[in-house]
């Protein structure tokens, strides 16, 4: 029998975690308790315990401090965190100790002893085992759920060792010959905008918040184990597994459970998916073919219907090159047109929409060979990589060029793998994103990739070459009389209006036409508390041609009109 430790500060909650848990059909037999991390220790050091249950949120020493202290001295003991509080530091800290799970408060029984499951299924592996090498594996700190993601991944990629791994198969239920599996790939539209907004810009944790949602949608009689591809950062993958019934039983299901997936990721989350399923049910050693099958029917998804679930490969059209219009980008960046390389860009892509159909396979290849012959043509211009230019990148080349290597992927999807490794680092490069969901987004970021290199060029050709976005406030500052146009500062920098106006924001907090107002207004307010001047007058200091306009700009800014305003700063002095 195995001996567990609560540790929470919160006697009533030790006590509903008493009751709630089937200790005995877990095979445990001890349950401990102790009321905040530093008693925890002590126990621990003197009882044991097989496994840990532990609150974050504690007096004296919380669970935070406690796990850090468990994966430097008890690297072997399985916890299982339980919290009222879904905090980013704490959930990190759960990572990288490797948790069995993550409830939060109020647990229910249900959850709290599927995670019981787990922690007495890996226990058990590890008691009844006489082979060295899955003692020393869970040793090493993996949890249950990491080992079976170890498990999968070695099965999906063809490097599982039959006989000498055939040991781990019972802990995902292969063991049973009536057991059939399938794969499901989801491709994560969105993974920049949802890691950087939800995510602190981890994807790990979004991984980590993504697979446990995919668990969390358990059926009866029907299994689904999410995991992320570690060699394509947007992919997950979703293992289904049914005992009994038909092949195609399995494949009904599973498209019904992705459909479930997808709402809940977007419900959670706002992560936006696209899938691929891999078809009816296969015996362990199929998984890999089926994975193929899976990456197949997901990157063959239509950017014209990303929505769309069906299994197997999509059709695909003829090639897609923009290597017939490089002669004319090429020309425009030469010049530093922005805008002429967008309209290049657009008239392409109207090619493209003519066509009615490309996937996410083609859409991927064709950023590649953008990104790598627009890095060619800047190469031949000199221009500086696009990370130096704005202080971002890593490493020397030109985005595009020799300084995006590849890396390798899990097979059946390796050279788009290699791909978007070499794309995403581009992209980062020159500042943009890598998420596209469909056609119209995608159009989008083709734009802005010509755009972007024609920016450069500009940028670098030109005198004027050195730009610190203060200048633009200063201006403001100076000249907030003036009709204030922001092709001002677009000619006279040789930057896009899109850009010039992020980077103000990102600095000051206003877009450049509020912070024109914010001056006027500003300086509209020290005006008005001057009664020698008439509010016509003010409005024609401020660059109003009209003292109707003026006093509208004005409610509109401050609440009150020049008029109001005036009277009530005479009433308060």
């Amino acid at each position: 029998m195995y001996k567990a430790l609560i540790i929470d500060d919160e006697e009533p909650t030790r006590e509903a975690i008493r009751i709630l848990g089937d200790w005995p059909r877990h095979g445990i037999g001890e349950v401990l308790e102790a009321a905040d991390g530093q008693e925890g220790l002590a126990l621990l050091e003197r009882e044991r315990p097989d496994l840990v249950l532990v609150d974050m949120k504690m007096p004296v020493m919380d669970g935070l401090a406690f796990l850090q202290a468990v994966e430097q001295d008890y690297p072997d003991l399985f916890t299982i965190v339980i919290s009222g509080y879904n905090d980013f530091d704490y959930t990190r800290q759960a990572i990288r100790s490797r948790v069995v799970d993550y409830l939060l408060k109020p647990v229910n029984r249900g959850d709290l002893n599927q995670a019981l499951a787990k922690a007495a299924g890996v226990l058990e592996a590890r008691r009844s085992s006489k082979q060295g090498h899955i003692d020393r594996d869970i040793a090493l700190n993996m949890s249950l759920p990491k080992l079976k993601e170890n498990i999968y991944l070695s099965l999906l990629t063809r490097s599982f060792r039959a006989g000498s791994s055939e040991a781990y198969l019972r802990l995902i239920g292969a063991d049973d010959p009536a057991m059939r599996f399938g794969v499901s790939v989801l491709r994560v539209l969105n993974l920049d905008e949802v890691a950087a907004g939800r995510f602190k810009g981890e994807t790990a944790l979004l991984h980590f918040a993504a697979a446990n949602v995919i668990g969390e949608f358990a059926e009866e009689g029907f299994h689904s184990f999410g995991l992320a591809n570690p060699k394509r950062e947007r992919e997950l993958i979703v293992i289904h597994a049914m005992t009994g019934g038909y092949p195609e039983d399995l494949a009904f299901r599973a498209a019904h459970f992705l459909r479930k997936i997808a709402q809940g990721l977007a419900d959670l989350f706002g992560i936006r998916t696209s899938a691929g399923l891999s078809g009816p049910g296969v015996v362990v050693g199929g998984l890999a073919d089926a994975y193929d099958a899976a990456v197949a029917a997901a990157d063959g998804a239509d950017l014209f219907r990303p929505d769309e679930l069906q299994p197997g490969e999509r059709r695909e059209a003829g090639a897609i090159s923009i290597a017939s219009r490089m002669p004319q980008l090429r020309n425009a960046i030469e010049a530093g047109s922005a805008a002429q390389a967008r309209t290049i860009a657009q008239h392409f892509m109207a090619g493209v929409r003519e066509q009615g159909h490309i996937s996410f396979r083609q859409a991927d290849r064709l950023l590649a060979e953008l990104l790598f012959v627009l890095g060619e043509i800047a190469q031949d211009l000199g221009l500086p990589a696009a990370g130096d230019e704005e202080g971002e990148g890593e490493g020397g080349g030109t985005a595009g060029g020799e300084g995006s290597q590849p890396a390798a992927g899990t097979r059946g999807g390796g050279a788009r793998g290699a791909a978007g490794v070499q794309s995403r680092g581009a992209l980062e490069a020159l500042g943009l994103s890598a998420d596209f969901g469909g056609i119209d987004e995608f159009e989008a970021l083709v734009c802005r990739i010509c755009e972007r290199y024609a920016e450069l060029a500009r940028a670098a050709l030109s005198p004027e070459r050195a730009f610190d976005v203060a200048e633009i406030k200063r201006y403001i500052e100076q000249h907030y009389f003036e009709d204030i146009k922001i092709s001002m500062f677009t000619e006279r920098y040789f930057l896009s209006r899109e850009y010039l106006m992020k980077l103000f924001k990102q600095h000051y907090g206003f877009g450049i036409h509020e912070y024109v107002q914010k001056v006027r207004m500003d300086r509209a307010k020290a005006l008005l508390d001057r009664p020698e001047l008439k509010i016509q007058e003010i409005s024609e200091m401020l660059g109003f041609k009209d003292k109707n306009y003026f006093s509208k700009a004005f409610r509109n800014y401050v609440g009150l009109s020049p008029s109001e305003y005036r009277a009530q700063g005479a009433d308060e002095s």
